[in-house]
């Protein structure tokens, strides 16, 4: 497990860091070997789909901006003060100039850019700081900076996909809840005043219809207090290992969306993975850090397996081959990376591969919600009418 931490040192000052542990008592106590005070512990989440950065200093566009220009201007010459500097002055955001200004601090106080950044765990994420600190001791931060600003670019392009093709669902969806609230909430009381005052039978819809109405302007605190505790309890539910492996394990089933989400996946992993170990870093260790960035807990566990099988002597592709989720293509690219020795260059085919699938299955699923979402919106104008509209036919017909 990954931890952040906040600490006091030696000398007094607050440090804060990220370490790797199997319990917070863990990590504690790796903080006190370390000669430092542990005054919080949490441990460390990555989002499943920015995995680069979570909020902080920077936006996911400062940090490409900063990973982009800092490539360019030191393979122009310049050197890695000369670049911060001008990177500092050219941060619009109060924080993120100050970000910048502390990385630079703690540089020419001695440290290392890797040692520097690894301090906001929220902004760099290790795998961020691991690809720096693999470029410094091989001397290519210029040709790392640029690998990590493409694959930045590539997951900000991504997320930008997938937000794509859940927005308009979404806004159908948000307009369906506006007009049946506005219909439940102020249409409705005024026609149960007309339906009171006659001695018909109600048909089952309409009936429904009432209940649902003065549920909602009689008892509108309680379907509040439900919406929040739906939501409280299901991210208290998504934070427990066991509890969220079976809420992904539902998502990855979902029609159209469980492909869209199973290509993510891959697509992040096999970028991440490639960029890792074309970066020089040891296979089983990318192996997982590319498996910890892929959010879905199912995936996770998956590529933490392959991982420890590849520990025991197993070759990659026989570990992926051994779970029935990788699909053939991925364990086949993964064995003829194996076999001609260049394993990145295979992972980032089908990095591009997966992204490609991703684009196909956007637009499929973008043109399936269509229809679906206009045959629900007619069932639901439809059930209203007819709740509405049959009391009134049955009372015209009987005059």
């Amino acid at each position: 497990m990954k931890y952040n931490y906040k600490a006091f040192a030696k000398n007094g000052q607050v440090t804060t860091g990220y370490l790797e542990a199997k319990s917070t008592q863990d990590a504690a106590m790796i903080l006190r070997n370390q000669q430092l005070s542990p005054i919080k512990i949490s441990e460390q989440t990555i989002s499943p789909i920015n995995l680069f950065n979570k909020k902080g200093s920077f936006s996911s566009k400062e940090l490409i901006f900063f990973t982009r220009q800092l490539s360019t201007m030191i393979s122009s010459g310049l050197t890695l003060m000369q670049a911060l500097r001008i990177l500092r002055d050219q941060m619009s955001r109060p924080s993120a100039k100050e970000l910048v200004d502390k990385i630079v601090a703690d540089i020419e106080g001695g440290s290392s850019l890797s040692e520097a950044i690894q301090k906001y765990p929220t902004v760099f994420s290790q795998i961020y700081v691991s690809l720096v600190r693999a470029s410094e001791s091989s001397g290519l931060l210029d040709k790392i900076t640029d690998r990590l600003a493409i694959n930045l670019e590539k997951s900000a392009a991504l997320k930008a996909q997938i937000i794509s093709a859940l927005t308009y669902p979404a806004i159908i969806i948000l307009m369906m809840v506006g007009v049946v609230g506005i219909m439940v909430l102020f249409v409705i009381p005024q026609i149960s005043k007309l339906y009171e005052s006659l001695t018909i039978e109600l048909p089952w819809s309409t009936k429904f219809l009432l209940g649902v109405s003065y549920f909602a302007t009689n008892f509108w605190f309680i379907g509040i207090g439900m919406v929040v505790g739906a939501v409280v309890g299901f991210r208290y539910l998504y934070k427990r290992p066991t509890s969220r492996f079976v809420i992904d394990s539902m998502l990855l089933k979902i029609p159209l969306f469980g492909k869209l989400f199973t290509e993510t996946v891959f697509t992040e992993f096999t970028r991440t993975f490639a960029l890792l170990v074309g970066s020089g870093n040891v296979v089983v260790g990318s192996m997982k850090q590319a498996g910890d960035v892929v959010g879905n807990m199912v995936y996770k566990t998956e590529f933490n397996t392959a991982a420890e099988r590849v520990e025991k002597g197993v070759t990659i592709g026989d570990a992926l081959s051994a779970s029935s989720r990788f699909p053939p293509y991925l364990v086949q690219i993964v064995k003829i990376g194996e076999q001609t020795g260049k394993l990145d260059d295979s992972l980032m085919r089908a990095s591009e591969y997966y992204e490609k699938e991703v684009e196909q299955t956007v637009k499929t699923l973008t043109t399936a919600m269509e229809p679906l979402i206009m045959v629900i919106l007619g069932i639901g104008v439809g059930f209203l009418l007819f709740s509405v509209i049959t009391p009134i036919y049955k009372i015209t017909s009987s005059i």
